[in-house]
C-alpha cells in the first residue's frame, strides 16, 4: 500500500486498483501546495471522518470530477447527497458497522470528537464522528483514528480488528496531543508503522511531531513522518 500524507488529516492510499482519498481537506489548507483534482486523480472513493470543513474539504469536486464512492457516517453522506453528490455513488454506515467497497472493506469505530458543517452562520450536526478501519486483501491493515482523544475503547479497536498501520492525531486542542496519542498507541495498540496528523496547519495547533517522538521512546523508530505530498510504501 501505497500512503501519501496530503497535510492535516488528509491522505491518499493506493493499493491493488483502487485510490482513496481520506478527509481531503486541500485548496484550503494552509500547507496544501496543488491542484486537489490533480492529486485526486484516478480517485476511486472518498472516506470521511465527520462533517467538520477541515475534514471534508475538496469532497464535492473530487466526486464529481472522479466519480469516486463517498464512504462516511449516514448524516455525512445525506447531506453531501443534498449539495449534488449522486446517491448511487455513497456508502454510508455507523459505529459498529462495515461496508463492503468493492475489493476491500471499511469498518466505523468511535472518536471522541463532534461532526457539523456551519451553514449560514449555524452548525449544522452531521452525526458522530468516526475513526475508519480499512482492510484489503494482501495489504496491511489501516486504522484513521479520525479526530478523538484516547479512549478506553481502543482496547476492543485493537481487539476487533489488529491494525498494523495507525493514523494517529497529535497536534492538541481540538485532538490528542502528543503525549496523550503515544500513551495510547503503547497502551492499546501494536502498530508495525505510524503517520501522526493534524499539527502543522494552523496556529492554534502543534507544529511539530516532536512531544509524540519524545513520548514514544523507544517507539519512535515506528514513526514515518512524511513531508507534505510525500508517498511512502507499508
Amino acid at each position: 500500500m501505497k500512503v501519501t500524507w496530503l497535510g492535516h488529516s488528509a491522505f491518499r492510499l493506493e493499493f491493488a486498483d483502487k485510490v482513496v482519498m481520506i478527509d481531503p481537506f486541500l485548496s484550503d489548507s494552509p500547507v496544501f501546495e496543488g491542484d486537489p483534482l490533480d492529486v485526486a486523480k484516478g480517485a476511486t472513493h472518498v472516506l470521511l471522518t465527520h462533517g467538520h470543513s477541515d475534514h471534508t474539504g475538496d469532497t464535492l469536486p473530487i466526486l464529481k470530477e472522479t466519480g469516486a464512492m463517498l464512504v462516511s457516517s449516514f448524516e455525512v453522506c445525506m447531506y453531501l447527497a443534498e449539495q449534488g453528490v449522486d446517491e448511487n455513488k455513497i456508502n454510508p454506515g455507523n459505529h459498529g458497522g462495515t461496508v463492503d467497497c468493492g475489493g476491500f472493506t471499511v469498518s466505523f469505530v468511535n472518536a471522541l470528537h463532534s461532526s457539523s458543517m456551519m451553514v449560514d452562520g449555524k452548525p449544522v450536526y452531521l452525526g458522530n464522528p468516526m475513526g475508519l478501519v480499512v482492510k484489503a486483501p494482501g495489504e496491511k491493515v489501516l486504522y484513521h483514528m479520525g479526530d478523538t482523544d484516547i479512549f478506553g475503547d481502543m482496547a476492543l479497536v485493537h481487539e476487533r480488528h489488529k491494525p498494523d498501520i495507525g493514523i494517529v492525531p497529535i497536534g492538541d486542542r481540538f485532538t490528542m496531543g502528543g503525549e496523550t496519542a503515544a500513551l495510547a498507541c503503547q497502551r492499546y495498540f501494536e502498530f508495525e508503522k505510524i503517520f501522526p496528523c493534524h499539527y502543522r496547519t494552523f496556529p492554534l495547533v502543534d507544529q511539530t511531531p516532536d512531544k509524540f517522538l519524545a513520548a514514544l521512546g523507544d517507539d519512535a523508530g515506528k514513526v514515518l513522518v512524511p513531508e507534505v505530498g510525500e508517498t511512502m510504501e507499508v
